[in-house]
């Protein structure tokens, strides 16, 4: 009879942390949510929300506690998934941790209101967040999460989870265009965005506009892959 070996017991701790990019659009700019860090290491810097993960938590549950703790806000509400694992050695300067970051999409959020070690939180736009000097690792994390942003507007439906329901076609292609940075020609959208099954479901409702006639409004589709898929150059990808 083999007997199996007991199992290794590693040489030194390693910690375990959840870091939240939370994305939404607010007065026409995508903006991620950022704390200013109420304690060391990097005291009074830009961060993004997080912390430790408890013994007896999974690290969804995690993330779903810090979001709470840190910002108020309630990620049951929000598109929320994992993004990577980060554990460069010496990230962080407490030790060896490794982060699972999360990246949380939802549109409008309100204004966080900021708890435990966060002295303040705050939406900042991406284009300034990514120039900022931000704690640990956190600027790596944040091109990582928008560019991955991005790259789900092409492939899939999440472009919805930025709009509130009702919504018209062109709040969608204003979500596009912000994330983006591009301007897209409203009736290739339209047709694109209609003609694709599941995108989008009409209410049969529409929206008084102030100029020109009212608007459809829909509601999120049930599709949560696009085919063909929305590149950012414009045209839809050929097979």
């Amino acid at each position: 009879m083999i007997e199996s070996a007991p199992p290794t017991i590693p040489r030194f701790p390693v910690s375990a942390t959840v870091d939240l990019v939370i994305l939404t659009v607010r007065e026409g700019a995508l903006r991620v949510l950022l704390i200013r860090r109420g304690k060391e290491p990097h005291l009074g810097a830009y961060a993004l929300p997080g912390g430790y993960v408890r013994p007896e938590e999974g690290l969804d549950a995690a993330a779903l506690r810090e979001l709470r703790e840190e910002t108020g806000l309630d990620g049951r509400a929000l598109h929320l998934a994992q993004l990577r694992a980060y554990g460069t050695p010496g990230r962080d300067p407490r030790g060896r941790v490794v982060t699972v970051a999360y990246l949380a999409l939802g549109p409008d959020l309100p204004t966080p209101v900021a708890g435990t070690d966060a002295a303040h939180a705050e939406w900042v736009p991406v284009d300034e967040a990514l120039d900022a000097e931000l704690a640990f690792d956190h600027a790596e994390i944040l091109r990582d999460a928008v560019e991955e942003a991005r790259t789900k507007l092409e492939y899939t439906t999440v472009a919805t989870s930025f709009c509130r329901e009702p919504f018209t076609v062109s709040d969608l292609r204003r979500v596009y265009e912000v994330i983006w940075g591009t301007t897209l020609d409203p009736s290739n959208f339209r047709r694109k965005v209609t003609r694709t099954e599941g995108f989008v479901e009409p209410t049969g409702e529409r929206r008084t506009a102030e100029a020109g006639r009212p608007a459809a409004l829909y509601r999120a589709g049930r599709a949560q892959v696009l085919y063909p898929p929305l590149l950012r150059s414009g045209e839809p990808e050929r097979r």
